[in-house]
């Protein structure tokens, strides 16, 4: 099965069932819901889904992006190998959406202290002997 790991320090401190995962966080400035969608797909996250609550700074989507009800909506099919959070108090916290439920990042891989970088990859596949 996909994991999606969550690691403070290189330590894994919490794991997401896959394949896919959302991770959505309001805009520190702008107060905007932010929403991606991503796919572990050959070891990476493939990133297939971004929504927007309209635009400000920073925050301005891409010449494909379809407006609807006050959304913005592309698909950037963008692979990376994984994704690196800060966990602030300043800031709504950040939420991870797998199949069954949405936590927020600080209850799946808490307690963290502010500035705390969290990285979150794909889980390596078990050695086999």
């Amino acid at each position: 099965m996909d994991l999606v790991c969550l690691l403070v320090a290189g330590v894994v401190r919490a794991t997401l069932p896959g394949p896919e995962f959302t991770l959505a966080w309001e805009h520190s400035v702008e107060k905007l819901h932010w929403e991606e969608r991503y796919r572990i797909d050959g070891g990476e996250l493939l990133l297939i889904e971004a929504n927007v609550q309209g635009s400000g700074a920073g925050m301005e989507p891409p010449p494909e992006a379809v407006l609807e009800r006050g959304v913005w909506t592309w698909r950037p099919q963008r692979r990376l190998s994984g994704l690196n959070l800060t966990y602030s108090t300043f800031a709504r916290d950040y939420r991870l959406c797998g199949r069954d439920a949405c936590r927020d990042l600080g209850a799946m891989a808490g307690p963290l202290p502010e500035g705390t970088a969290v990285a979150v990859r794909p889980c390596a596949p078990p050695a086999t002997p």
